[in-house]
């Protein structure tokens, strides 16, 4: 595909890196030298210097023939109108357009052909909230995806010393949960992934990626981890959008308290939301924790925009009791460095937003793409489109489909039934087919299985 960035920033640079190692023709549109120069010497893509909103430069990056245009860098209004124009000039297929600002978010109807033109919007905010708030829902979860609009999820925890499971075989698991139908999907010991048989056995400190119909995840949680923790006191360090949008979201169901330094952004969080506490004063100041009963609290979440104070802040947290950290860290860098340590859990914005783009890129048809374990790996829902002529999966049982190396089939959601895959399940036109790829090299042959050979046309 020939696609178009606008933004060299952190979600750009990171989705123009995804994109290049799978053979697309990429162009980078930024008014940042540096930053383009530091992409080109790193990937095999054009990059222009320029204002990506500029009919000139968008044709310069061969907005005449491309097949979509990513717009993504910090102005809404640039990204919108930027779309408009690859619209109105260069009729360009697929527009997406990174939103982040709610007044502009909260008018879906703006953004139809005849108003602004974009096809698919993404807020980075409200992706990262989504995710947060999964997380607090499911304790003990190191990452919870949705999949077929939420019937179907693919949990990732640690398995601990004392749990039930641990030191066992996969296929004890049917044997402990004989009402519960689970597959596990992938195991990463040490950093590195193992594909799951029945004779499999699962050590402590292994993360277990598993997937299950939403409602029995619970269930299959509490195998792997033995305590059912439950949340109830949330601290969260920063007011911005995050921070406001997640403590309105889940307000009603725990106690929650905000530490924000702003004293205008103090007045705005009080008079919005309505039973947050809010506190004016920082999360890095030892006396005002400890005034706050921070070893009281279940889990603390830093959500400022700065790298350096979310990791002070979150270790200065778990030092005087915490029971959970989480962190927002935007440098990729620093992600690996601190999960795992005193840091629960390193929260990336990029690839939280990474995975909805990838969506829309793929060929085949691709629903849904997600990162795991901050991007080796890859979780995708396709859908088997064809007949048992044109297509490499339908009409086959799994254990007759030749799967790329390292890729398993996790479940099926054929019309609103969850069937979690096994050997002998069959798959049928129009399914939903969950896949788990630790091998990202093998994403093209992944999405070759959906395609539809000619002879079904």
């Amino acid at each position: 595909m020939k696609i178009i960035i606008l933004g060299a920033g952190q979600v750009g640079g990171t989705l123009a890196e995804h994109l290049a190692s799978e053979a697309n023709d990429i162009t980078v549109i930024d008014t940042n030298a540096e930053l383009l120069r530091a992409l080109g010497d790193r990937l095999d893509i054009r990059t222009i210097q320029g204002h990506g909103a500029f009919p000139t430069v968008l044709r310069q990056a061969g907005a005449d023939d491309a097949d979509m245009l990513v717009a993504v860098t910090n102005s809404d209004e640039t990204n919108m109108i930027a779309c408009q124009i690859a619209y109105t000039l260069f009729h360009t297929p697929t527009k997406i357009a990174r939103v982040r600002a709610a007044a502009y978010l909260t008018r879906p109807e703006l953004f139809e052909n005849e108003h602004i033109p974009v096809d698919v919007l993404i807020s980075p905010e409200q992706l990262v909230t989504n995710y947060i708030k999964r997380l607090i829902e499911h304790p003990g979860a190191l990452q919870v995806i949705d999949f077929a609009d939420g019937k179907v999820q693919l949990v990732g925890m640690k398995a601990y010393y004392g749990g039930p499971m641990v030191g066992q075989q996969l296929r004890q698991i049917r044997r402990h949960m004989p009402n519960v139908d689970t597959r596990v999907a992938a195991i990463f010991r040490r950093d590195r992934p193992i594909l799951p048989r029945g004779d499999t056995v699962i050590e402590a400190d292994d993360e277990v990626f598993f997937i299950a119909a939403k409602g029995d995840i619970r269930a299959v949680m509490a195998e792997l981890r033995g305590v059912d923790e439950h949340n109830k006191r949330i601290v969260i360090a920063g007011g911005g959008q995050i921070g406001e949008r997640l403590a309105e979201a889940i307000e009603s169901r725990y106690q929650v308290k905000i530490i924000e330094m702003n004293a205008a952004r103090c007045r705005h969080l009080s008079d919005t939301l309505d039973s947050t506490v809010v506190l004016q004063g920082s999360a890095s100041d030892r006396d005002l924790m400890l005034e706050e009963n921070i070893a009281q609290a279940d889990i603390f979440l830093a959500l400022t925009n700065d790298d350096e104070a979310n990791i002070m802040s979150s270790l200065l947290a778990k030092r005087l009791g915490a029971r959970k950290v989480m962190t927002i860290i935007n440098n990729p860098a620093y992600v690996d460095l601190v999960q795992g340590g005193e840091i629960d859990i390193a929260i990336s914005p990029q690839l939280a937003t990474i995975g909805t783009l990838l969506a829309h890129v793929r060929r085949g048809d691709i629903v849904s793409v997600h990162s795991l374990r901050r991007g080796a790996a890859e979780a995708i829902e396709a859908i088997a489109h064809g007949d048992a002529r044109s297509s490499k999966v339908i009409g086959r049982s799994i254990d007759r489909i030749v799967l790329p190396p390292g890729t398993t089939i996790g479940a099926i959601i054929r019309n609103d039934e969850v069937i979690i895959a096994h050997g002998d399940t069959m798959i049928e036109a129009g399914d939903h087919v969950i896949l788990f790829v630790v091998d990202k090299k093998q994403i093209r042959e992944v999405e070759k299985l959906f395609h539809v050979g000619l002879s079904f046309f």
